[in-house]
């Protein structure tokens, strides 16, 4: 994929909102600001730390990256803690 396919891709998406899919196969919106927990060390970050993704952003790669703190991170360093302000 070239930068003007990642562009014409990216023109469709929201930094602000994420689709998911629920332990129970529901597809789920979650708006930003929502909370992850770091599943291990990561950066600045410890195992554990619960923090709040600022922004949702695709790398070049086409993979999903959280913005925290100001710092990007691949999703997979994190599990997303759904509660009621989520909903």
């Amino acid at each position: 994929m070239n930068e003007r396919q990642l562009a014409e891709l990216l023109k469709f998406s929201n930094p602000r909102e994420l689709y998911i899919i629920t332990w129970n196969n529901l597809l789920m919106l979650i708006f930003c600001p929502f909370k992850v927990s770091a599943l291990h060390d990561i950066g600045n970050l410890k195992q554990g730390d619960i923090v709040w993704v600022e922004e949702v952003k695709v790398s070049f790669e086409l993979k999903t990256v959280y913005k925290i703190k100001g710092q990007y991170f691949y999703y997979y360093h994190f599990e997303i803690i759904i509660d009621e302000f989520n909903k």
